[in-house]
């Protein structure tokens, strides 16, 4: 029996390979259903940009015309998705969150979405961000303000803000943002979804920087696995991917028996964990340890000054960049992003070197601290969601990174980390758990994150699905 229409929205992305390649549902009608949750949930979320409904169909027809012909493009052709907006596509501006953008439609796909487009993928709509992916926010000044599907008045985190909110709202399964310092994982927390944040180059991204990836954000991590054996190809644009190599990524059974997992619950720096995570990630080390891993506390291993340093440095990367652009064009950048920008007109040369120099020592600190075990267990962050409205946990441009600091030492150190749900606070928001792999062992994290999903109890319902 056929599911009702509503429902095709929330189903995940290997349900729906399998029912086009048997004929029992079309591209066409789980694309009508996802616009129709879109059409519905979308005044309240404002997770989109440049949704084009007639767009998607086109596409949706045409893969359902491949899959009648016996020539889909891969096993998920046809599924639907969504792309940041900062991953560019051709003909569409990429405002990177700010009003001071020009819209200029881009020239070409990158990287990430030339393989979706490859892989006859739907895409639906880009997501939102905040200015230049420099908050953990839906906040911004040329989107919409993006709310979290758990509690409206709650922020979805960022920069990949309506990537988490699509997810949770189940605009379609496959979900792709970027991550710098936790733009992947913090939205995936906050919204109780699946996100991976690959190592350094596993997917190819344009334009590349040091500790910037492409990572998917799904409902679960099948679909995450999914969206890397499609993503995760070199690709010549990015100087900095990864060499060709064979993974199975769809073989995410792993035995956990035997495991050594380190539990680290102080970051070293930033705000205090709260209780309510620090017992959800406890619980979290606990079940697999019962499941016959070992777990060993690790202690904290970066410090103040290490993101004092990169913090100066980040400043003045993103104040050289305001400084070129008119002051008009400045003035229209979100005004918490000014004011924190406006810290480094003082900064001297020296200060910018060390600040520089801080990116390697984080690098050197978390791979250190990460040896003589298999993967290392942490919050994602360690407080819940906060205010919708607010730039950021403290909302204080003067202290805008408290909240990174289990986050951020991976994207340093290159290694693959991703946040799954452990958990709920009192009032029902969502609650991350940080799983991290030894360098390039993306599988590993992927298989570790599929173990937990059958570990952790049962998790509540989606948020925005109608119920009967």
């Amino acid at each position: 029996m056929r599911a009702v229409a509503e429902d095709l929205a929330d189903l995940d992305a290997a349900a729906l390979s399998q029912a086009y390649a048997k004929g029992t549902l079309s591209p066409v009608e789980v694309t009508q259903a996802v616009l129709a949750r879109i059409e519905r949930c979308e005044p309240q979320l404002q997770a989109l940009y440049a949704c084009d409904p007639e767009a998607a169909l086109a596409q949706a027809r045409a893969s359902e015309a491949r899959w009648q012909r016996g020539q889909a493009l891969s096993p998920v052709d046809g599924v639907p998705g969504t792309l940041k907006e900062n991953i560019a596509t051709a003909g569409c501006p990429m405002p990177v969150g700010t009003a001071a953008s020009e819209l200029t439609p881009m020239a070409e796909d990158a990287p990430p979405a030339a393989r979706w487009r490859e892989a006859g993928l739907v895409l639906l709509a880009k997501t939102t961000m905040p200015d230049y992916g420099m908050l953990s926010s839906g906040l911004s000044s040329f989107h919409p303000l993006t709310r979290n599907p758990w509690r409206l008045d709650c922020n979805p985190g960022g920069s990949s803000a309506g990537a988490g909110a699509a997810a949770a709202a189940g605009y379609g399964p496959l979900h792709l943002g970027t991550d710098i310092g936790g733009s992947v994982r913090l939205p995936a927390a906050w919204c109780g979804v699946f996100g991976l944040k690959p190592s350094l180059g596993r997917i190819p991204i344009k334009p590349p920087y040091a500790g910037r990836v492409a990572g998917p954000m799904t409902r679960t991590v099948r679909d995450s696995a999914w969206m890397m054996s499609l993503l995760a190809r070199p690709d010549w644009r990015d100087a900095m991917s990864l060499p060709a190599q064979t993974i199975g990524w769809l073989r995410l059974e792993c035995e956990i028996k035997g495991l050594k997992l380190g539990l680290q619950l102080d970051a070293g720096w930033g705000l205090d964990t709260a209780p309510e995570t620090r017992a959800a990630v406890e619980a979290a080390a606990l079940a697999f340890e019962a499941a016959g891993a070992s777990v060993v506390p690790i202690p904290a291993f970066s410090s103040r000054s290490m993101i004092d340093g990169l913090d100066r440095f980040w400043r003045m990367r993103s104040w050289l960049d305001m400084q070129a652009l008119p002051a008009e064009r400045r003035a229209r950048v979100l005004p918490y992003i000014r004011a924190w920008v406006d810290g480094a007109a003082g900064i001297s040369a020296a200060e910018l070197f060390q600040g520089y120099s801080q990116m390697g020592v984080f690098r050197d600190a978390a791979v250190a601290a990460c040896q003589g075990f298999d993967f290392v267990l942490s919050p994602v962050s360690p407080v819940a969601s906060y205010r919708a409205d607010w730039a950021s946990p403290t909302n204080d441009p003067a202290r805008p990174f408290e909240h990174i600091a289990f986050t951020l030492p991976y994207n340093m150190s290159e290694q693959p980390a991703a946040s799954i749900n452990c958990g709920y606070t009192a009032t029902g928001l969502p609650i991350g758990l940080q799983i991290i792999g030894q360098r390039h062992d993306d599988l590993g994290v992927l298989q570790l994150a599929h173990a937990w999903e059958q570990l952790r109890p049962a998790q509540r319902p989606w948020p925005m699905a109608l119920r009967s």
